[in-house]
């Protein structure tokens, strides 16, 4: 490390910033921005006036069903016994072995070039995502990382930090050979702060790097940063790290931390191991579900003792982002319209679309509407245990009533553990969302209702383990949903047919491209 009088002084500040002007030109913003979210967080305080005003309170007026003679008839429909053998059924052994195994020397540099900080913005997934990048960031430049500072995001709120995610000692032990980390700067250096770097411009900020910046930029950029004061900060770092044209090593380097170094907390473990022992255990449940048994069909079927874990991906920023129409009529197209313009100030591409070319290209969420009829069309049948893994769904319980109506026994983790159990991350969306990707690790199939974060990684995830994960194939669902003539049959058919290849099966020779993210993942062939 270099022990310089100028490494441990922090360089001057080199460009004043204006507070006062910033906060004069971004408060408007800021009300308005208030004004829009504030009914997220306390819905039954608006829902009396939604009804009275549909207009201005459009979210919480649950639209009719969309397709509901395709509801009726799913809820007829049952799946024969060999249809949901295959359903159930592993992933069968496809010869592909996991490669992680460093072609580089993993001996540690005589001497790092200095300690490298990266500050994370996004969810709990994306955050994960930018840990492997990190990692990798400071290999090709032989710095120390100091583990990495994970920002609040503006909507999920939630300030939890790494160690309060992640077990960081096991994370350390994992990559010790290859990338020297430390939990915190030494005294010398613990002027490098966010708070440091929020109040100016500084010589050991970089702010300017590339999204999927190559690793020569890093080391014509970064590395003399660090030379020079013996510390570099980047921030923003999501998908500041190219998924192409990179080492080997490092490619391996990044999965090994993803899939063997990122392990969450002792409790987050503990209560997403109780959830799983309910969900194949319903018995187990902390809540009393005797009723429920009641309304099921037969349980002594292949699903018995199994379950499926849903990623219902529908909160209201993807709803307006998405620019679709949910069937919530003019009031509701109005009121996504405005809290789109407030959040992105018309800088959404999909709203210059119809509503049915969006669906046919396969560019709408699926609705928990939807997501019922194509989870009935693959043959889940109505006594599958099926575990909701979400934040917050754009329209709350009303919105999701078809979904449990052909799925009965469909639970979360409030249904399924006590306040006390979810104590520690309750109100935490960061720490929810952990205990959310452990169960789904855990589950016999998992299915994501779009694409996002949480899908990209868990996909890659379990393609890694060889589990079943059933990604939707939007295009052909989209171009479904709106033939309103169709009937059960064909469309079940079509939903089959559709989903063959689309379960978990590795593709490609030399690499795998899991997701639209590129995440590499390096594979080999045993025959």
């Amino acid at each position: 490390m270099n022990s310089s009088a100028a490494a441990t002084i922090p360089p001057p500040v080199m460009k004043p910033h204006h507070h006062r002007t910033l906060l004069s030109h971004q408060f408007p913003a800021l009300l308005g921005l208030i004004a829009l979210l504030f009914p997220l967080f306390s819905p039954n305080l608006f829902t009396p006036l939604g009804r009275a005003f549909p207009f201005a309170f459009s979210e919480w007026n649950a639209p009719k069903p969309r397709h509901a003679t395709l509801l009726k008839e799913a809820l007829q429909h049952r799946a024969t016994p060999r249809q949901q053998f295959e359903l159930w059924s592993s992933l069968p052994d496809q010869g592909w072995r996991p490669c992680i195994d460093s072609a580089l020397d993993q001996s540690l540099p005589e001497k790092s070039t200095g300690y490298l900080q990266v500050f994370l913005d996004g969810g709990l997934n994306q955050q994960r995502m930018g840990i492997c990048d990190a990692v990798a960031v400071a290999k090709i430049l032989n710095a120390t990382l100091v583990i990495p500072h994970l920002e609040v995001n503006p909507v999920w709120q939630d300030s939890s930090s790494f160690v309060e995610i992640f077990d960081v000692d096991h994370f350390i032990h994992k990559i010790k050979d290859e990338v020297s980390v430390v939990k915190e700067l030494p005294i010398d250096y613990s002027w490098s702060s966010r708070e440091y770097y929020a109040t100016g411009i500084r010589a050991t900020r970089i702010k300017t790097a590339p999204v999927h910046a190559s690793a020569d930029w890093y080391l014509e950029s970064v590395l003399p940063v660090l030379l020079r004061y013996g510390i570099a900060a980047i921030a923003p770092f999501s998908h500041r790290l190219a998924f192409d044209h990179l080492p080997k090593g490092i490619q391996q380097l990044r999965c090994r931390v993803n899939f063997e170094a990122l392990s969450f907390v002792p409790h987050i473990r503990a209560l997403g191991d109780n959830i799983v022992s309910c969900l194949r255990d319903p018995g187990k449940s902390s809540e009393d579900s005797s009723g429920l048994h009641d309304r099921l069909d037969d349980p002594a079927e292949q699903g018995s003792g199994k379950y499926v874990v849903l990623h219902l991906r529908f909160d209201k920023d993807m709803a307006a982002h998405s620019a679709c129409d949910f069937g919530g009529g003019r009031a509701e197209k109005l009121a996504l319209a405005k809290y789109r313009q407030v959040l992105w100030q018309g800088r959404v591409l999909n709203s210059q679309f119809t509503d049915e070319k969006l669906r046919s290209q396969g560019r709408c969420p699926l609705t928990p509407e939807e997501i019922a009829l194509l989870l009935a069309g693959l043959g889940f049948s109505n006594n599958t245990r099926l575990y909701l893994a979400s934040h917050k769904v754009y329209g709350g319980e009303a919105r999701i009533s078809s979904l449990r109506k052909l799925f009965p026994q469909m639970e979360d983790k409030k249904s399924l553990t006590s306040m006390d159990e979810r104590a520690k991350v309750e109100g935490k969306a960061s720490l929810s969302a952990a205990v959310d990707y452990y169960v789904s690790m855990k589950s016999d199939i998992f299915i994501s209702a779009s694409p996002g974060n949480m899908h990209n990684a868990l996909l890659g995830h379990r393609a890694y383990k060889n589990l079943k994960t059933i990604r939707p194939n939007m295009a052909l669902l989209g171009q479904l949903f709106l033939n309103r003539t169709m009937e059960w049959p064909e469309f079940r058919r079509a939903v089959i047919d559709g989903h063959k290849n689309r379960q978990g099966q590795v593709r490609g020779v030399d690499y795998f491209i899991i997701n639209s993210m590129k995440m590499k993942h390096i594979w080999k062939y045993e025959s």
